[in-house]
């Protein structure tokens, strides 16, 4: 009996999108825009640190955000009353965002007068991790009511993002969670991710966050 073909075919899908996902970046630096690709569980806080943002970067750069979710528009409408141009991207079911999803989001959208556009992924910890969108940085947020663990069971999200934010800080002393541990966690799985703490109910840690992103896409832009 001859031996049965095995195709890789994940290995071949992840090549491609690879591949889209630097072409994608070529677009953006020509173009001159940053494109942050923000993760997150459902129920995080992305939406919410996203609206705290919004009153600390006013002023100071265009932006816009696309909203990827597999229903609904709730998201991108909450950005546009708070007066951010938003878009809502609709995946069809799929947990995730490709880069080739992300360029039909951005060529829908357009960058022609924007410095920054945040991607605000699908909430999963699983699957938008392992897909290269093409942004430049890519963050996530953990919250803490999600534990301090979660860079143990979910490595790869930690191991692919340059930045961690942990939210819900207003609410530690009611959670057991271990601050020292969250960070000896997630440099334990990437030694050069950035961590900032803060609430985006009071606004604590908001100013670190809005200057990690202005010195970032500064660079992205001049460089």
């Amino acid at each position: 009996m001859d031996d049965v073909r095995v195709i890789q075919i994940k290995e071949s899908v992840f090549a491609d999108n690879n591949k889209d996902a630097d072409r994608l970046r070529e677009q953006l630096k020509a173009e001159k825009t940053f494109l942050l690709n923000l993760m997150s569980s459902p129920g995080s806080g992305k939406t919410t640190t996203l609206l705290a943002l919004a009153k600390e970067l006013e002023g100071k750069l265009k932006w816009g955000v696309m909203e990827a979710d597999i229903d609904s528009s709730v998201d991108a409408e909450t950005m546009l009353k708070a007066g951010v141009p938003s878009i809502q991207l609709h995946t069809g079911g799929m947990c995730h965002l490709d880069a080739d999803m992300t360029r039909q989001g951005i060529h829908e959208f357009g960058t022609k007068d924007l410095d920054l556009v945040i991607l605000e992924n699908v909430g999963n910890l699983v699957c938008p991790a392992e897909f290269d969108t093409g942004a430049v940085k890519n963050m996530t947020i953990l919250s803490v009511p999600e534990g301090h663990d979660k860079p143990l069971k979910y490595p790869l999200m930690y191991e692919t993002c340059d930045l961690l934010v942990v939210n819900k800080i207003d609410v530690m002393e009611y959670f057991d969670f271990d601050k020292e541990k969250v960070v000896e966690y997630a440099k334990r799985r990437n030694p050069e991710i950035e961590i900032i703490f803060l609430s985006a109910k009071t606004g604590e840690g908001v100013e670190k966050l809005a200057d990690w992103i202005l010195k970032n896409t500064k660079a992205w832009i001049e460089g």
